[in-house]
């Protein structure tokens, strides 16, 4: 697998679109405006904006803290599964802090386990104060990929 270091933006259709069955313009992250900052086996980094992504109150939506979660933990998951596995969700728990009603929120995913069949990953999101507002884990499940049709 490629490791990224450079902090250079991705819209997530470029390097990482190997491990995506379909175009970014199809995938939630994308509606949502996630972008993905950085990226390599011990550190995935992705920001989203509040704005477009509220609840009724005015407040960033706790399903949206989820979606950042778990787009980021994926992405890190299927990085360590590499390219003849794929990574899916088995498990997501996320603990809301602190309400964010603008600017953008920043989500960093490290590992927790990596192992051959399972990979678990913390998602710590900020926002624009670097204070605590979210905090995620997610498990995948390693699966090989199946064969192409």
């Amino acid at each position: 697998m490629t490791e990224n270091t450079d902090t250079t933006a991705l819209s997530g259709a470029e390097d990482l679109e190997a491990v995506s069955a379909v175009p970014a313009e199809e995938q939630l992250g994308h509606r949502m405006g996630i972008t993905v900052t950085e990226y390599a086996p011990d550190r995935v980094v992705g920001t989203m904006p509040v704005a477009g992504n509220r609840q009724p109150y005015g407040l960033l939506h706790g399903g949206a803290n989820a979606v950042l979660a778990e787009q980021l933990g994926s992405i890190a998951a299927a990085l360590h599964a590499g390219a003849d596995r794929v990574a899916v969700g088995l498990e997501l728990s996320c603990t809301h802090h602190r309400a964010v009603t603008e600017g953008s929120v920043t989500g960093v995913a490290t590992p927790l386990h990596r192992g051959r069949g399972t990979a678990t990953f913390e998602i710590v999101i900020t926002d624009e104060n670097d204070k605590r507002t979210c905090s995620a884990r997610l498990t995948c499940l390693l699966r090989e990929k199946p064969p192409a049709s």
